[in-house]
């Protein structure tokens, strides 16, 4: 397990952040959603706690304790006071080491989870993005959201999660405290019980970026009919690892496009024309091919349009090179997304956590944003032609908008 220590003189609080690779990227087939329910059950008791124990644990000191499950990691946040350190910190050794998995607490997890899933159905945002990753990824990793498949879910047992959740102890691990601490806390987690058997070798670790987490569909195009009013275009492509050289430069696309008021997307989409209620872009972090989405919500009367002048301002950044004013404007809201990520202690403590669990120096930033300055409006160009030529339309509204878009398309 890797641990970096990041103070920050910040009225005693702490924030600890434990990314653990292999998330529900990691999901083996027939058991979608298996690691969102080892991750959420981690909390339903630990070590020598049991569930009610470790919630009064939790909240008597006013602290947060949650576990998430991502594609590529899972990940457990500790937020307390830095004199409750001692008393806290265990919690998340024992969540690794020693996870009590009681079958009453799994099938409580399962119950909530399927329920979580059945209200994402309820937005139409998601059925179409469901079904473009469907389309995108297939079976693969990124092929299904991490809160898993409600078929999958019902047949999980204690037995399918046992092996999982055995396999933490030697996973890869990256451990950030960011903020006040004590001064002997990488001691004391070494030495402590509850992290026994995982954090003898603090260590840098390197982890190998896996390929081809995307498949090459048979169509380009892919549509849900409901009985709705609005409809939802998304038009995207799987692109690139995080860690790749090219991903900056897909950053500052996705800024130029959807960040902001002065962005393509706004200017073209609401500004000039009032055709949507919403517009962006989705670009997550990614170790593998990540998903870079422009997405529109539009009404019945004003799709077909939407969904042309979509197309245009995709087709202008990958035919066009922007501006040096707009390549400009780009740098400038990429740093400011970047300073507004790392506003508290928690967000410094997971962004450090996560470049480390995808392979990644605590110090990419920092050199990303010294690369910035020599980047060109062709360099943008370059990269929008490589990962951006002939994206995939996801289109969810009733069947006859659905189906005259299908026919523009």
């Amino acid at each position: 397990m890797n641990i970096i220590l990041d103070k920050i003189n910040i009225e005693k609080i702490m924030s600890a952040k434990l990314w653990i690779a292999n998330g529900s990227k990691n999901d083996p087939k027939g058991k979608k959603g298996i690691h969102q329910l080892l991750s959420s059950s981690l909390l339903r008791g630990c070590g020598p706690y049991g569930n009610n124990q470790i919630a009064e644990i939790v909240e008597s000191s006013g602290a947060n304790l949650n576990c998430d499950t991502y594609e590529d990691g899972l990940l457990i946040s500790l937020k307390c006071i830095e004199s409750d350190a001692y008393k806290l910190l265990p919690l998340i050794g024992w969540m690794i080491t020693k996870p009590l998995l009681q079958v009453d607490q799994i099938e409580l997890e399962k119950d909530l989870t399927i329920k979580a899933i059945k209200r994402q159905k309820e937005s139409t945002y998601q059925i179409a993005f469901d079904a473009w990753r469907k389309m995108i990824y297939g079976d693969g990793p990124y092929g299904h959201d991490p809160l898993g498949v409600i078929d999958d879910i019902s047949r999980i047992n204690k037995e399918d999660i046992l092996p999982i959740s055995k396999s933490l102890i030697n996973g890869n691990k990256n451990l950030v405290i960011s903020g006040n601490f004590p001064v002997n806390i990488e001691d004391y987690i070494k030495n402590s019980t509850a992290f026994k058997g995982i954090s003898k070798d603090i260590i840098h670790q390197k982890y190998s970026n896996k390929i081809g987490t995307a498949i090459k569909p048979n169509k380009n195009i892919c549509t849900e009919s409901i009985n709705t009013k609005q409809v939802i275009l998304l038009l995207g492509k799987a692109t690139t690892s995080y860690n790749d050289d090219s991903d900056i430069l897909l950053r500052l696309i996705s800024c130029y496009l959807g960040y902001g008021m002065s962005s393509l997307l706004f200017k073209v989409l609401r500004e000039r024309y009032g055709v949507v209620y919403e517009a962006g872009v989705y670009h997550p972090i990614r170790e593998n091919q990540t998903p870079f989405i422009v997405h529109a919500s539009t009404t019945e009367e004003k799709a077909i349009f939407t969904f042309k002048l979509l197309k245009e301002c995709w087709e202008k950044i990958v035919y066009t090179e922007i501006s040096p004013e707009e390549l400009h404007l780009a740098k400038t809201k990429y740093r400011g997304q970047m300073a507004h990520s790392l506003q508290s202690i928690s967000q410094r403590a997971e962004r450090k956590a996560h470049l480390l669990g995808i392979g990644l120096s605590p110090n990419h930033d920092q050199e990303i944003l010294m690369r910035l300055e020599s980047i060109t409006s062709n360099d943008i160009k370059d990269a929008a032609c490589e990962y951006l030529k002939n994206p995939s339309l996801s289109v969810c509204g009733n069947k006859e908008i659905v189906q005259k878009i299908s026919e523009e398309w």
